[in-house]
């Protein structure tokens, strides 16, 4: 119904005043991380008991990138039911472009001293610069790629897809098959893309020093912005006329297409942006690690995804985000106290989420709240009152 009412007074209206499920308040918190995080790890003294070092900004930068990961599955499982269970492969390959920048700005302080190849290539006895690496030692075309590459995919993914008329768990195997496939084509070592060791030993972004204090800062805090526009993107689509029609496909994709909508245009849009967001999480996750290689690939990591959305509340947006944090900031707790018993840990919070809390975190306290809403509102009952009167 909030979506609804929302629609009606029209998208950019809707979001400067009513943020739907507390999107007001999920933004301010970016905005208090943005600036405190700066304040504890910069001004605080180390020997102050909140002070942040910067190796807890660079997991938390980890963390915010794999919320807006989570975000953009949300976006197209919760709203529109395209279950994907590839959405690695355009993380990665979003990874992959900024990691190609990474690599040509090393220049002669690599291994081998050689100006234009990276040391993997002189290892490998390459010759010359492969033709699709032109290009990536300029920022702004490598952002380009960082954007048009899954989203190019996803495009020609999609039209084939959706225009068959693929759907539920077919289209989710087929999604996992697309990312093993782009997985053993990486580990090659003729594909120029560092095979099985990936792209590493990155020196500076932009001219900055990779591991200074003040860079970490800057990509942790472009992190949170790129997670607030995401929000926003996702925001405004669901909350428009669009939005209403990608939930009339989720319920009744049938029933959507029999009423004269081109539901694969839907849901091509929606698919494509989705990746787009994914791919710029996956840029923004490589400089703060250091390192990308095939394992990103891997269909394992797309569904870890799906069950950081499912904790966290499938169709709330935010909700995908609060269920990213907690499930990989339990990862690296329990992997460090209880490292041979996290798998289980995960798999059982899986199980767990869906038999307890079938509407995620977020999505369960808010149909609790609903409820005491209702019992607080004095009346409810009184029109079968007044019925059983009458009668």
């Amino acid at each position: 119904m909030d979506v609804i009412n929302n629609t009606q007074k029209g998208p950019f209206v809707s979001l400067m005043t009513g943020l739907p499920g507390g999107g007001k308040t999920f933004l301010g918190i970016l905005l208090v991380a943005a600036l405190l995080v700066p304040l504890c790890n910069l001004v605080l003294p180390g020997s102050s008991a909140f002070h942040m070092p910067t190796y807890l900004v660079s997991l938390m930068g980890k963390y915010v990138c794999f919320a807006l990961l989570a975000l953009s599955v949300d976006l197209i499982w919760g709203f529109a039911g395209i279950l994907s269970l590839g959405h690695g492969a355009f993380f990665a390959l979003g990874g992959y472009a900024m990691g190609m920048y990474l690599m040509r700005q090393i220049g002669t302080r690599g291994v081998y001293g050689n100006p234009e190849l990276p040391d993997f290539m002189v290892f490998l006895n390459w010759t010359e610069l492969p033709w699709y690496w032109y290009g990536f030692d300029i920022f702004a075309f490598a952002m380009l790629m960082v954007v048009l590459v899954p989203g190019f995919l996803a495009f020609v993914f999609g039209w084939f897809a959706f225009r068959a008329r693929v759907t539920g768990v077919y289209l989710s195997i087929i999604t996992q098959a697309m990312t093993y496939a782009l997985l053993l084509a990486f580990f090659r070592n003729d594909m120029g893309f560092g095979g099985n060791n990936g792209l590493t030993d990155f020196k500076d972004i932009l001219g900055l020093d990779l591991q200074a204090d003040g860079t970490r800062l800057g990509l942790f805090v472009a992190s949170l912005i790129a997670l607030a526009f995401g929000y926003l993107v996702s925001c405004f689509i669901t909350q428009s006329k669009l939005g209403r029609v990608l939930i009339a496909i989720r319920d009744a994709e049938s029933r959507t297409r029999f009423s004269g909508y081109r539901v694969e245009y839907y849901k091509l849009f929606v698919f494509v942006v989705s990746a787009v967001l994914a791919g710029i999480a996956g840029a923004l996750y490589v400089p703060q690690v250091g390192i990308i290689n095939p394992s990103e690939f891997s269909p394992a990591n797309s569904i870890e995804v799906v069950i950081w959305v499912a904790v966290g509340g499938r169709g709330t947006l935010w909700g995908a985000v609060l269920g990213a944090f907690l499930v990989n900031w339990g990862k690296s707790y329990f992997t460090g106290s209880f490292p041979e018993a996290w798998l289980y840990m995960l798999g059982g919070l899986f199980v767990g989420t869906t038999l307890f809390l079938p509407k995620g975190i977020v999505g369960t306290f808010s149909i609790w709240i609903e409820k005491l809403k209702n019992l607080r509102q004095p009346g409810r009952t009184l029109p079968a009152t007044a019925n059983a009167k009458e009668e």
